[in-house]
């Protein structure tokens, strides 16, 4: 089922014919595992366990191993990521204090290969 397109950080996108664009597919669970990342723990009051709340981590000194533990729990609980394969989620600290964040997982409905790349911190 196709939803708005809507990456994290940015506005609604529109196709060239003026209208809304929409995203399915992988780049729609891209979306819905950044947004279950970025979500402040908290921040939807009738879904309390929703949220990675990766934002705490911004302008701070992160544990590598703190960030990995949020993002792991927050895959199992998305339905757009399959659990088999498993997910697998690499975190390398960086000089500066900010943890280098990759993930690789499949796509629930196709078990298409899926990588996200970002870096939180500093």
């Amino acid at each position: 089922m196709a939803d708005a397109s809507l990456v994290w950080g940015g506005d609604l996108a529109v196709t060239p014919a003026g209208d809304l664009s929409m995203s399915e597919g992988g780049a729609l669970g891209q979306q819905r595992v950044l947004r279950r990342l970025m979500t402040n723990v908290l921040d939807y009051t009738w879904q309390p366990t929703y949220g990675g709340g990766l934002g705490q981590f911004v302008g701070a000194v992160a544990s590598a191993r703190t960030v990995e533990g949020a993002i792991r729990a927050q895959l199992y609980a998305e339905a757009s990521v399959a659990h088999q394969p498993e997910p697998n989620v690499s975190t390398n600290p960086t000089p500066d204090g900010s943890v280098y964040v990759n993930i690789l997982y499949a796509d629930a409905p196709s078990l298409a290969a899926q990588t996200l790349t970002f870096s939180v911190g500093f």
